[in-house]
């Protein structure tokens, strides 16, 4: 892959197309996974109205999305975590340190009025550089 060249990555929904966007995109060593909910591929939304398990699922179709960009959660930069209620800080952060207590990306989490689907709890989105994972 160039340094100028883009890759969409996608997980194969059908919203992808009619909303016009992509799971992820890289450019160069650059990655940026778009907001990503816990439905699964057929919008089915799992971990319903848990958001510990919506956040752990996210994190998971994220970490895929990664993988098919090149990158690793290593990688991560920057989460950016979108929640319906604030008071759900402490388990969405619980998943999130699952994923990235050694990594520690730079994080932003804020309280929304609604997401898409009312079973949604929580969106997750991320910015990774391939080649800048931390290590322990």
């Amino acid at each position: 892959m160039t340094n100028t060249s883009r890759q969409l990555i996608s997980s194969g929904t059908p919203w992808e197309k009619i909303v016009g966007y992509s799971r992820a995109v890289r450019v160069g060593n650059s990655v940026f996974v778009s907001g990503t909910t816990a439905s699964d591929e057929n919008g089915v939304v799992q971990g319903v109205g848990d958001p510990y398990a919506q956040a752990l699922y996210i994190l998971q179709k994220i970490e895929r999305a990664l993988e098919q960009a090149g990158a690793t959660m290593r990688d991560v930069v920057r989460t950016r975590v979108y929640v319906i209620n604030v008071d759900h800080w402490q388990e969405v952060g619980k998943a999130h340190a699952a994923f990235f207590a050694d990594v520690r990306p730079a994080n932003t989490l804020v309280e929304i009025s609604k997401l898409v689907n009312p079973d949604h709890l929580v969106e997750i989105e991320i910015d990774a550089v391939i080649g800048s994972a931390s290590t322990p």
